[in-house]
């Protein structure tokens, strides 16, 4: 856990870099700002240091972070090359920071405070505009609005990749290709997928095939966006297919942490409804007719009061969901807002638990797959729960 010590800092510091997530009683921060260091906003620096380079960004209120490190990837290891900034460990770099030797940068391009609109990318990629960080832009409308400025900055004779069901990016009037899994109005997307537990098997509708062993079938739509970006760039299709089938993924996306005799133990990231249900409908398909428990720990007190009914739509796919306390980030507490605002809204088998009850919870039930979901500190129960589930099946 990182330890907020004024005392810890390097003084001689001559540019602070600091992002959003940093809370305004920032102890290290506020020194910083009260000593008359140069302070720069995260987003500010990568719009300075793309400025001059060949910029791929991927942007998208879900799916940004694995789009963005499929596309990494298959530039490195074709022997393409790129510098990148991501926004998560992937597990082939095992880091979110590549340095390149060309003039290729691709980065992660997150909409929360605005931040994508430092950005000028010859290629763009929007994976999803779902509603999302309303306590920024206020409605849905002024969500999209602000990604059409995204679009609009993409340099002349640049590229717009979006997904085909994004139709608020249709009004941008440069060059623009579309991408989806299913949905046959697309330039690009499956005719054929097989999905197993070992990792899927993919037809495009140009012909070209691939093989993704890194479950999710959210994520064989990540493919296909990563996919129309190699082409575009003239990367040959054995290249990409290479590389594809090589990806590990994301350390807290889909990560298998445990497993013993068809049971198993997942961590992953989804925070948002659209997400949580993309990733039930995985754990579905992966593991048919298996017993499916989710463990979510609920991110931000606006976030649930603004998707309440959704998350619990969403969750509502899972046999049995454990609902932990709100994780608040940068927030402050919301009265009357907390993880029974989702679970009142829940029709299917819910309890709400704290942290410590998890242990029991492990021991007094059976499980078969277990998901650990959230963007807050529930990753640090994941091994905790493991070490559980290992203990009672072992016996």
């Amino acid at each position: 856990c990182f330890e907020d010590d004024v005392a810890l800092l390097d003084k001689d510091a001559d540019l602070v870099v600091y992002t959003p997530a940093i809370p305004a009683d920032h102890q290290q921060l506020n020194y910083y700002r009260d000593h008359g260091y140069q302070l720069k906003k995260r987003s500010q620096v990568l719009g300075e240091l793309t400025h001059d380079h060949f910029t791929i960004a991927v942007a998208g209120s879900h799916g940004k972070t694995t789009t963005s490190s499929m596309i990494a990837w298959i530039l490195r290891d074709s022997g393409y090359d790129c510098t990148a900034f991501l926004g998560g460990i992937c597990v082939n770099f095992e880091s979110n920071f590549v340095q390149g030797a060309n003039q290729v940068i691709v980065v992660e391009a997150d909409e929360f405070d605005r931040s994508f609109h430092t950005l000028h990318p010859d290629i763009a990629v929007v994976t999803a505009i779902d509603s999302d960080h309303l306590e920024i832009y206020g409605t849905q409308e002024a969500l999209e609005e602000n990604f059409l400025v995204f679009a609009k900055q993409i340099h002349d004779n640049g590229l717009l990749i979006h997904k085909q069901q994004v139709t608020a990016l249709q009004a941008h009037t440069g060059r623009r290709s579309t991408y989806s899994l299913r949905d046959d109005a697309a330039d690009l997307y499956a005719v054929s997928t097989e999905i197993g537990e070992q990792g899927s098997r993919v037809i495009l509708s140009n012909g070209f095939d691939f093989v993704l062993e890194y479950p999710g079938i959210h994520n064989i739509e990540n493919a296909i966006a990563a996919t129309c970006v190699a082409l575009e760039l003239g990367i040959s299709e054995e290249a990409v297919r290479k590389a594809l089938r090589s990806f590990r993924g994301i350390h807290r996306r889909f990560e298998v942490v445990w497993k013993q005799d068809g049971r198993v133990l997942i961590d992953d990231y989804a925070h948002h409804p659209e997400e949580i249900r993309m990733f039930i409908n995985s754990l579905r398909a992966i593991y048919p007719g298996k017993q499916v428990e989710v463990v979510f720990q609920p991110h931000l007190f606006t976030r649930t009061r603004d998707l309440a009914t959704d998350f619990a739509g969403a969750l509502d796919l899972a046999d049995h969901v454990v609902l932990l306390p709100i994780y608040p980030a940068r927030e402050l507490p919301i009265p009357g807002i907390d993880a029974n605002t989702i679970a009142r809204h829940m029709k299917g088998s819910v309890r709400l638990l704290e942290s410590t009850q998890l242990q029991e919870f492990v021991q007094d039930d059976e499980h078969q797959v277990i998901a650990m979901v959230g963007a807050g500190n529930i990753d640090q129960l994941v091994r905790p729960m493991a070490s559980w589930l290992e203990k009672k099946y072992s016996r």
